[in-house]
């Protein structure tokens, strides 16, 4: 029979004949793909011409085709519509992955042609993007071990392999928790408190489970948070706090303790064979940041006064509690209650009243707007395109001068989908193809894991939710209006604490007066919000951020100080994050983001290991750039859009990021603007 991954793909875009495709169809075709990659690299490296940016860099860049789209068609489905066959196929296919990859970037042959290259990079006429190229894929093939000697190259394939198995465990690990938990509530007493919205979408989990007269409670973001912060039932928010923060703790075949304990152990050997005291040295060697110092110093700017702050609103919300005849005794399960309780008194807002006013279908069609004013874009709707779910939205994404791309919107959770939310690419943007050949236009996705609505029930956000649309939308800008020739350093192919900049930014379009007045009406009524819940809404945009920015700060802390560690013995991943929670002072009312035993950022793949403070760095830069609106006077002035789009949306990596910073901006950020945003420059009132 004929694979489907192998036969040419003729959907739009060269969209994957999804309907076609079954778990048993990736292994033969990876097999393909890899031996065919393989075979170009052996003809490259082979050549008897002197090595040139165009016989050797350029087709590097274009070398594994066929394996990059099964790749991210594989990737892809994993990640947002998986079945117990794909995770066994991704459980086998994932050290051979790692092999194939081991064996490119240490192929001896072709890094001594990009080696001679780069050593003469200064004398062989290349362009700025050509340059970046080269020195990105000499670093490339450095830091994947190709100037090791043979044995140490062999130990570093078998570390990278066994990785790969143990990153793609905890993923499906945590998975497994998160599909397999249901707080099953049976009657108005388990209900006490919970507006219409949220038993809502508890009603709809629970007849998409199969579960009747009763609602469920999921361990979606989108489910539990909301959970927290109304139920009356303290009972049940500690059960379903407890069950959240224990995700990958639970003992049995979704452990994770003993998983993260290894992959620890294994990303120091890692960072010793290429010359490096820890694996934390090694990771930021390759950001903007380079240091444990630089990372450090930024969050502890916002540590202390975050701290200072989060005591200051427990004590508020302390004072909430005793004033309703209730225990000041704040626990974790406690702070979201009691918060919007605080809230509705300090600000008069209350988020049922905010959510009419959020539909999502309107929430997309103000990202939508927004970058159609500041790029000049335009989203047209294929409801023709068969996909992978029929969640996914599918638009056709036009310039002007004609078509730029293909954007897929999967917006709902489901037991079959990781939690949180990510961009991806089934392909990145290039120009780079052979002689003649058209441009290669990206197919890009957002996912994010909203509770649907009931059937014929509009589906409404949050603000949080918005954000978090909003902040994945520019994400999906930052692959869709790359404009570079080469994939190495397409779209999102940036430093790890660049790669926020884009999405975090766009996120400011959210808050726009004049977005929201156009955009965040009524569902049923049509009314725009009123300018009232507008000033309410921005008069509050700093409450319980010390909450937030300790529970983020202390995720960054532990991230960096568990992989800053130079022991080679093994490590007690539950006992460390204890321990150094202690150490720096958290408040025991407020928790962390994430917990090692279910921190997908750093266990489910390496890119944010040593690396979760981006978002930080990144805001950095995102509330200095915004404050160029803010100075021209119009958050959609032309000039300033322009400078964005050439400089952070458009340039990929072609140019290193402080120096596309500094042309976007006309100079280097200051952390001022983001403490300012947070709210940490305001004095503490008690």
């Amino acid at each position: 029979m004929t694979n489907p991954l192998l036969a040419p793909w003729t959907g739009p875009y060269g969209l994957p004949p999804f309907a076609d495709v079954r778990a048993e169809h990736f292994p033969p075709a990876f097999a393909e793909a890899m031996r065919d990659h393989l075979a170009e690299i052996d003809a490259l490296a082979a050549s008897s011409e002197q090595p040139t940016f165009a016989n050797t860099v350029a087709p590097f860049d274009r070398s594994g085709r066929l394996f990059d789209r099964v790749r991210e068609l594989f990737h892809n489905l994993t990640s947002s519509e998986t079945s117990p066959a794909l995770q066994a196929v991704e459980r086998e296919m994932a050290p051979l992955l790692a092999a194939h990859d081991s064996k490119v970037y240490t192929h001896a042959a072709l890094f001594a042609r990009l080696d001679a290259l780069h050593s003469g990079r200064e004398r062989i006429g290349l362009d700025a993007e050509q340059r970046r190229v080269l020195e990105r894929f000499h670093l490339d093939f450095v830091r994947a071990g190709a100037t090791l000697t043979p044995a140490e190259q062999a130990r570093h394939a078998a570390i990278m392999q066994r990785l790969a198995e143990l990153t793609t465990c905890f993923g499906q690990n945590v998975l497994a928790d998160e599909s397999g938990y249901r707080l099953v509530l049976k009657d108005e007493a388990d209900l006490a408190g919970l507006p219409p919205f949220v038993r809502d979408a508890a009603r709809q989990a629970a007849h998409e489970r199969g579960i009747a007269d009763a609602s469920v409670i999921t361990l979606s973001r989108s489910h539990i948070v909301p959970f927290l912060t109304f139920s009356e039932r303290r009972d049940l928010r500690e059960t379903a706090w407890r069950a959240w923060t224990s995700r990958g703790e639970h003992g049995g075949a979704s452990d994770n303790r003993a998983v993260a304990t290894e992959i620890l152990q294994l990303r120091l050997e890692q960072a010793r064979l290429l010359g490096y005291a820890s694996y934390a040295d090694f990771a930021l060697s390759d950001t903007m940041a380079r240091s444990q110092a630089a990372v450090t110093s930024l969050l502890e700017q916002v540590w202390q006064p975050a701290r200072a702050r989060a005591e200051d609103e427990r004590e508020a919300l302390a004072a909430l509690a005793l004033s309703r005849g209730e225990s000041a005794a704040i626990e974790p399960w406690d702070w979201r209650f009691y918060a919007e309780k605080v809230r509705q008194v300090r600000f008069d807002l209350d988020e049922a009243e905010i959510k009419p006013y959020f539909p999502l279908e309107r929430m997309v069609a103000a990202a939508f707007d927004c970058a159609a004013r500041l790029f000049g874009i335009s989203f047209v709707a294929r409801p023709d395109t068969v996909v992978y779910h029929p969640d996914v939205e599918v638009y056709e994404v036009h310039g002007t001068a004609g078509p730029i791309g293909l954007f897929l919107h999967d917006n709902f959770a489901r037991p079959t989908k990781r939690s949180g939310a990510w961009m991806s690419a089934y392909r990145m943007q290039s120009r780079n193809g052979d002689a003649g050949a058209t441009p290669v236009l990206p197919i890009i996705v957002n996912n994010n894991n909203f509770a649907k609505g009931a059937p014929g029930a509009p589906t409404l956000l949050s603000f949080d939710d918005a954000r978090t649309l909003f902040h994945e939308f520019g994400h999906g800008l930052h692959g869709l209006l790359s404009n570079v020739t080469y994939e190495r350093v397409s779209g999102t192919n940036v430093l790890r604490d660049f790669v926020e900049l884009p999405s975090q930014l766009f996120e400011h379009w959210l808050e726009e007066p004049a977005v929201l007045k156009r955009h965040a009406r009524h569902h049923e009524t049509g009314a725009p919000i009123p300018d009232a819940l507008i000033e309410r809404l921005h008069r509050a945009r700093h409450f319980n951020q010390g909450y937030e920015t300790v529970r983020y700060a202390a995720s960054a802390l532990v991230d960096m100080a568990v992989h800053a560690r130079a022991s080679s013995e093994p490590v007690d991943v539950v006992a460390f994050e204890r321990a150094e929670l202690e150490r720096l002072g958290l408040p025991t009312a407020v928790g962390v983001n994430h917990r090692l035993v279910h921190f997908q950022h750093l266990f489910s793949g390496s890119s944010y290991a040593a690396g979760y403070y981006v978002y930080l760095w990144a805001e950095v830069l995102d509330a200095d750039g915004f404050d160029a609106f803010v100075e021209a006077g119009d958050p959609f002035d032309p000039a300033v859009a322009r400078r964005l789009a050439r400089f952070i949306y458009s340039s990929g990596n072609s140019i290193e990021p402080g120096e596309a910073y500094r042309a976007f901006r006309g100079r280097a950020a200051g952390p001022e603007p983001m403490l300012r945003q947070r709210g940490l420059l305001e004095p503490i009132s008690v």
